[in-house]
């Protein structure tokens, strides 16, 4: 049997970046992270702002260096659902301790679904192609979760992270228990 997929997005799951301001979760660790892809973002705010020539602050990442071993003893495939991308790659993954996986190159410019579905649900069905899969983010609502229903021909678990919280025991039970059950 194909192991199910594994869906994760960086920034609510895995930096619970809603937490209160200045106050770390347990078990987090802050990172500051200058990305190309941050940098760049940041160079075209300062430049509408008429600062161009300003310094750049990295972005504060919260990240809880026990997710890694967590995510790779699951029994998925591993994949980045993530705006992050490939940077997740080269930032994220090695602070958790975790390979280089797969990552969904998300189209540009954004789609923009109807029904209050998330942009990224069409493009996370077209990737799985049929493929059970579960996704781990903080947008996910009832919209997506019916137009996964109707699209997706696969067994999906969309499961919503408080991204005040991150991932938590109970999220990994979660995962564990629904990919164990579909054997």
């Amino acid at each position: 049997m194909v192991r199910p997929l594994l869906l994760v997005d960086v920034d609510g799951p895995l930096n619970p970046y809603a937490a209160k301001p200045q106050r770390r979760p347990a078990g987090y660790r802050t990172h500051r992270l200058l990305t190309p892809r941050w940098e760049a973002a940041q160079r075209r705010r300062l430049a509408e702002w008429g600062t161009p020539d300003a310094r750049v602050k990295p972005l504060r990442v919260w990240l809880n260096p026990e997710h890694g071993p967590a995510l790779r003893s699951l029994p998925f495939d591993l994949v980045w659902a993530t705006t992050w991308e490939d940077e997740a790659n080269a930032y994220v993954a090695p602070v958790l301790g975790l390979p280089e996986l797969p990552f969904i190159a998300w189209p540009s410019p954004r789609p923009e679904p109807e029904g209050g579905v998330f942009w990224k649900t069409p493009a996370i069905v077209a990737w799985a192609r049929g493929r059970a899969f579960a996704w781990v983010d903080d947008d996910i609502t009832r919209a997506d979760r019916a137009w996964v229903a109707e699209h997706h021909d696969g067994p999906a678990l969309l499961h919503r992270v408080d991204p005040r919280h991150g991932l938590t025991v109970d999220d990994f039970e979660t995962l564990t228990a629904w990919a164990t059950g579909l054997g």
